[in-house]
């Protein structure tokens, strides 16, 4: 039998920690009421290198940003930073709640990841956010209060799943097929009721992480389409259940593959799942050119007339490291020809990758993990803080359950770089192309 008293404490002291520390302006005295990625196996991550494809500095002729095109950011690990005693400032230098400061600069939408259960046997937290349904909760609630609504991010794993690893949750192993859909589709209805009982407003779903190559450790297509079928059948029973218009998004990556990406596709519409948007990663160091991003972004809308949306993207605005942590983007030669590592670099590549989206009929982006900084200078200081909240990228707790990536290389973040707010909470100029760009 697992342990799980010292678990269920954390989260119930965790809960009432998260409650007092909600900031509802910015003003107050205190912290801030507050991460995804491996050193080089993040969330997406390919190994497509950054040469001929590079993306090119954009002239102005774009078509304009309308008002209802999602800027979004991805802000799972903000909570773990509030219980490592981060602190998030606004643009006047006053401490305040990420969330209004994300609000107040444009940002329209946050992306909340969800695992399982995050957690070993003795309670101890895996990292990245230890982003469990509890912890989406309040993140949620924060983010609805600043005015944002909500895309809940699905992993249906204990931890990281991405084009590496889909590992199935712990409760789930040794289950059949059939038997892991039932699971799914018990587990995301009473997360989404648990969430909407709480006032959070979710406007979109993700029913798995970029799922290119398995879900919940299915690899054989035929039973990812069993497990995708349950998961948005769920997610539209609640909709309906709660008179909600909750949109259902699947999400890929690799989109340099395009026959990959388009068969993937062509197979979600002859299983007839029910969804209605497809979610594509696009990290320019990573994925190519604007051309490529369009062509595949276009290409869906035409030939399987899905919508599309740009699901993860970012880009640095230096190439030091600030908690001594390696980061994922570190050398000039992962930089874009025309967009250099500085404030400026990050705020143009952001403008021409909303831009190109949107030229392409994309209805939305969302920027990956812009909150995601240092909880100190110093790794030897910080790693008892990563371990005991859970704010580097992975704990050594998280060994067992993954053993062959985390297990290794667990540790801090190496994202720092690419947050839209300095190592000491500041936010960057570039957080407000997000605003500028809809004027």
């Amino acid at each position: 039998m697992r342990k799980t008293s010292r678990r269920l404490t954390i989260r119930a002291v965790s809960a009432i920690l998260a409650g007092m520390l909600v900031i509802t302006a910015c003003g107050s005295a205190g912290n801030s009421a507050g991460a995804e990625q491996t050193e080089s196996t993040d969330e997406s991550k390919q190994e497509a290198s950054s040469t001929a494809s590079s993306p090119e500095p954009q002239e102005p002729t774009h078509l304009p940003i309308p008002q209802d095109f999602i800027m979004g950011m991805d802000a799972s690990s903000v909570l773990a930073e509030d219980y490592s005693n981060v602190a998030y400032f606004n643009f006047d230098g006053i401490l305040c709640d990420p969330f209004y400061v994300l609000a107040d600069a444009g940002i329209n939408y946050i992306r909340i990841r969800v695992w399982n259960d995050p957690y070993d046997e003795n309670g101890n937290g895996y990292g990245g956010g230890n982003n469990d349904v509890e912890t989406a909760i309040v993140l949620g609630k924060r983010a609805t209060a600043a005015g944002m609504k909500v895309c809940i991010d699905f992993h249906y794993s204990d931890f990281w799943a991405d084009p590496k690893r889909q590992h199935a949750p712990k409760a789930w192993e040794g289950k059949s097929v059939d038997e892991k859909c039932n699971l799914l589709s018990e587990f995301t209805e009473d997360a989404l009721s648990k969430m909407l009982d709480e006032g959070i407003d979710i406007g979109m779903v993700q029913v798995g992480n970029e799922i290119n190559y398995g879900m919940s450790g299915e690899s054989n297509i035929r039973d990812v389409l069993k497990l995708l079928d349950s998961g948005c059948n769920a997610v539209r029973g609640v909709s309906e259940k709660y008179d909600q218009d909750i949109k259902i998004a699947i999400h890929y990556t690799n989109i340099k593959k395009k026959g990959e990406v388009d068969n993937l596709v062509h197979n979600l519409l002859e299983a007839n799942i029910d969804f209605d948007a497809i979610g594509l990663s696009y990290y320019p160091f990573w994925d190519g050119s604007f051309d490529n991003m369009k062509s595949m972004v276009s290409a869906i809308q035409k030939r399987h007339g899905k919508e599309v949306f740009i699901a993860e993207t970012s880009y640095p605005y230096t190439l030091e490291d600030g908690d001594g942590f390696p980061n994922s983007v570190s050398s000039p030669k992962d930089l874009m020809e025309g967009y250099p590592a500085t404030v400026e670099g990050q705020k143009n590549m952001i403008a021409d990758v909303i831009q190109n989206a949107n030229d392409a009929g994309a209805f939305g982006v969302f920027y990956w993990e812009g909150t995601w900084i240092p909880v100190g200078s110093d790794r030897k200081s910080n790693e008892e803080i990563w371990e005991k909240y859970g704010s580097g990228w992975a704990s050594s707790y998280s060994k067992d359950y993954d053993p062959e990536d985390a297990g290794l290389y667990y540790g801090g973040c190496s994202w720092d770089n690419q947050a839209l707010f300095d190592f000491k909470g500041n936010p960057l100029d570039s957080l407000k192309v997000f605003g500028e760009l809809k004027k």
